[in-house]
């Protein structure tokens, strides 16, 4: 999956977006979006001092810091997530999946 992903990112871009998630970081709204604790991709309870702030787009494709594209994720999904969007993961699982599924003994290739 790493082969069509173009990292450029702008580093003007990427220096505003970050100060602005200092600052969001400061509201209410997120503590709020902090209180259970609760990662919002695995959904596991690891504490409020255990989450981060995740951009779903992220800033070095051109994600914004906005209430709207952070979420609270725990340590390793934010690892696991890096600069890919969901949808790209679960793409990524798929396809992990159809490739070990057709390496079973039993099954037909595509096309027979």
């Amino acid at each position: 999956m790493n082969d069509w992903i173009d990292l450029r990112p702008d580093p003007a871009h990427v220096a505003r977006e970050r100060e602005k998630a200092r600052q969001l970081r400061q509201t209410e709204w997120w503590r709020q979006q902090l209180r259970n604790g609760v990662c919002h991709y695995c959904g596991r309870k690891v504490g409020e001092a255990n989450l981060t702030m995740d951009h779903v787009i992220p800033v070095a494709r051109g994600g914004r810091s906005v209430r709207s594209n952070v979420v609270p994720a725990c340590d390793a999904c934010n690892k696991k997530k890096r600069f890919y969007t969901p949808a790209e993961l679960i793409l990524a699982e798929l396809e992990k999946e159809q490739e070990q599924q057709a390496g079973q003994p039993g099954d037909p290739p595509c096309g027979d």
